[in-house]
């Protein structure tokens, strides 16, 4: 479904010219559950939001499908977007709108008839569980329904593949669990692509088949899930997989922090 071939990405700053991604190669399978995990800074956000080419590579090819999305022109691109849904940690909700409103938005802004926008919504809602909630405003919301309606609104154009950046980094442990269920209840319904970008390890213990570990802009494994845990190859992953074990054995659970520096050297020896 995902093919990255040699993708670069860099930054113009004031000191210079910062690259955020290097010669990056990734091939995801059409209705997979793709993790891409990296600790802060990394370049994942910079990585999922190439792909819909919210952030402008420098070089190299993004293939999605049989559509080569590098190669698009603007308007190939609105309508190549309609097919990838995209959430966010922050929800990015319209404050203004109500649940029908936000999830209505983008299939009015494509041109759906009202009955089928109506048709549309309400199946989508069911679909997430909030079809109560249609006329609630987002201040009337949970973090958890937030993030609901902002899946919904990416499902609303029936996409093929979803992006997910951080989606559950906001949320408390137990919403943790519950949106991971949802995406993959979703990934099982409809059969959609998903990519989802992390620093935790537990995200990707529980929905993910295969993942890429990233650091300082390169891919530096790409491996089966169960692996990055039981035999991680690069030394980000084995940070990653010592801090998750750090955690467990320490009687901790939900979302991972990284340790104090004295006890990550612990942890790591």
């Amino acid at each position: 479904m995902i093919t990255v071939t040699n993708l670069n990405k860099s930054y113009r700053t004031r000191s210079g010219t910062v690259s955020a991604l290097s010669d990056i190669n990734l091939h995801i399978e059409k209705g997979e559950i793709f993790g891409i995990i990296g600790f802060s800074g990394a370049g994942k956000s910079t990585l999922i939001r190439c792909l819909n080419r919210l952030e402008e590579p420098d070089s190299g090819s993004i293939q999605i499908g049989e559509t080569i999305i590098t190669d698009l022109k603007e308007r190939e691109l609105r309508l190549a977007r309609r097919k990838i849904g995209m959430i966010f940690q922050q929800f990015n909700l319209f404050d203004s709108k109500t649940v029908f409103g936000n999830v209505a938005f983008p299939l009015k802004a494509a041109g759906y008839k009202k009955p089928e926008i109506e048709r549309r919504v309400g199946e989508i809602l069911d679909l997430v569980e909030l079809g109560g909630k249609a006329g609630s405003y987002p201040s009337e919301l949970s973090g958890g329904q937030k993030q609901r309606v902002g899946i919904a609104r990416a499902l609303a154009g029936e996409p093929d593949v979803l992006l997910s950046d951080e989606a559950t980094s906001a949320l408390d442990p137990q919403t943790t669990h519950s949106i991971l269920e949802l995406l993959a209840d979703i990934n099982r319904r409809l059969g959609l692509t998903v990519v989802l970008i992390t620093h935790e390890m537990d995200v990707l213990r529980h929905i993910c088949g295969n993942a890429a570990v990233i650091e300082a802009g390169r891919i530096v494994e790409n491996a089966p899930v169960r692996q990055l845990f039981h035999n991680p190859q690069s030394d980000t992953a084995k940070r990653f997989a010592g801090i998750y074990d750090f955690y467990n054995n320490t009687g901790n659970s939900g979302q991972l922090e990284v340790p104090k520096p004295e006890q990550r050297e612990a942890v790591l020896r």
